[in-house]
């Protein structure tokens, strides 16, 4: 019987602590090779914005790769969601922000255009169900919105990554957690991104591809988690001038048990999300939400074809 192919497989991340920390034993550091055994794949990283990679998953550009939760409408007839890999908000998640003195009700009165990382983007998704259809926006990149607001180009803006943190200290004030917001509403977890990974893969692979590479995304969740030293210095350097402090503060947030693995109440509430927005017109209609399980267990719903 002849051996299963050996795969080379490219895997996009946003370059930020949470992602890097996550997926350094696939290739190892600074190239010593990678620090769990990978089976039959070997794995190219690559980076970039969270919503330039919603764009390329559009294109099909990578074998895996994180996007928004808001964006798996879009690209599901390419990708499917792998049951690890994702960032989570359990009462918590991006943040609307102002100025001193703006309030929460003025925003929602004066509907002024806010700031945000991304069309594409959960954080947009979820702002426009806490503000209503009407609320006006303009994207621009997710590292400028602090600066953005400051100066007065605009009146509000969502920030995500490490500006979650260090928002306040800039001198902005917190009008709405997003994730605070909708677990209070809705009672549920806040999906906000996943990672993906190409159907074809099951043809390219054969049979149990996709089970058997969600295993070894797990096995290097797990690896980084249990090496959590080694892995915050290394993810420090994603951090964009933040401290140790910070870094293992925003891993601590979202690379955790929902990190490993969705389990059922992750599931729901991405198909709840994805249900209510495009209820209300904001994105398509999702269709089935398929999520390929570690070969560890089973694969659940995925159509490969």
């Amino acid at each position: 019987m002849s051996a299963s192919p050996r795969l080379s497989l490219t895997l996009a991340h946003s370059p930020d602590p949470d992602d890097a920390f996550m997926w350094w034993p696939l290739v190892g550091m600074d190239g010593e090779g990678p620090a769990i055994d990978t089976g039959r794949f070997d794995f190219e990283l690559a980076m970039d914005d969270i919503e330039t990679l919603n764009q390329a998953a559009e294109l099909g550009r990578y074998d895996i790769t994180a996007i928004s939760i808001a964006q798996y409408p879009r690209v599901r007839q390419q990708y499917a969601l792998t049951s690890c890999g994702a960032s989570v908000g359990d009462g918590y998640g991006p943040k609307l922000v102002a100025r001193s003195g703006m309030t929460l009700d003025a925003v929602q009165r004066t509907n002024p255009v806010i700031a945000v990382p991304g069309e594409r983007t959960t954080a947009l998704t979820v702002t426009r169900l806490m503000l209503g259809m009407d609320a006006r926006w303009e994207a621009i990149p997710f590292d400028q919105i602090d600066a953005k607001v400051i100066d007065g180009t605009y009146d509000a803006g969502v920030v995500i990554h490490e500006g979650q943190l260090t928002c306040e200290r800039s001198g902005l004030e917190v009008l709405a957690d997003l994730g605070a917001w909708w677990g209070k509403t809705r009672g549920m977890l806040l999906p906000l991104g996943g990672n993906v990974v190409k159907r074809a893969l099951e043809e390219r692979g054969g049979a149990g591809t996709l089970g058997e590479l969600t295993a070894v995304l797990q096995s290097s969740l797990e690896h980084a988690m249990a090496n959590r030293e080694a892995s915050l210095q290394w993810a420090l350097q994603f951090g964009r001038g933040i401290n140790l402090a910070d870094a293992d503060r925003f891993v601590e947030m979202y690379v955790n048990r929902w990190t490993l693995d969705f389990g059922e109440d992750g599931e729901a509430a991405v198909r709840a999300l994805l249900r209510e927005s495009a209820e209300q017109g904001i994105l398509p209609d999702p269709g089935p939400v398929d999520f390929v399980a570690s070969a560890r267990r089973s694969i659940s719903g995925v159509d490969a074809r």
